[in-house]
C-alpha cells in the first residue's frame, strides 16, 4: 500500500493516544500496522508547483498537470509505465474517481527561490 509522510504523524498521535489533529491531511497508519491486509483507501499525494500532482493507489499512478494534460498507468499491468491509459476511453470512470481526490488548495506563492519553475509560476 502506497503512504507518505504526510501519514506519520496522525500515526504517532494515534499509537499514543493523543486527539487528532484536524488541520493534519495525514492519515494514521494504525490499522496496517495492526493487520497489513487491512483496507486502505487513502492515496499518496505528491505535489510539485501548482497544479501538478501526482497520486499513488495500489493500482494506478494518476498525474494531472497545470495544463491540464494527464498520465494515467496501471503498476500492476505495466510497472515501468511504459503506457499511458489517460486517453483510452476504458479509463475515463478511473480518471474521474481519481481526479475526484486531486488536492485543489494550491500554494499561493513560495519561498523557493533556487527553481526558476517556482520563480516563473505563475500564481
Amino acid at each position: 500500500m502506497p503512504v507518505q509522510l504526510l501519514d506519520l504523524y496522525p500515526t504517532l498521535a494515534d499509537l499514543l493516544g493523543l486527539p487528532a489533529n484536524p488541520q493534519n491531511e495525514g492519515h494514521s497508519l494504525r490499522p496496517l500496522l495492526e493487520n497489513t491486509g487491512s483496507p486502505w483507501s487513502h492515496p499518496a499525494i505528491t505535489t510539485y508547483g501548482p497544479g501538478n500532482h501526482a497520486l499513488q493507489t495500489a493500482k494506478h499512478r494518476y498525474i494531472s498537470y497545470e495544463d491540464g494534460s494527464a498520465e494515467l498507468n496501471d503498476h500492476r499491468e505495466d510497472p515501468n509505465e511504459w503506457e499511458n491509459l489517460a486517453s483510452a476511453p476504458s479509463s475515463k470512470e478511473t480518471i474521474e474517481k481519481l481526479n475526484a481526490l486531486v488536492p485543489t488548495p494550491n500554494a499561493k506563492h513560495s519561498t523557493y527561490d533556487f527553481n526558476e519553475y517556482f520563480i516563473e509560476a505563475l500564481w
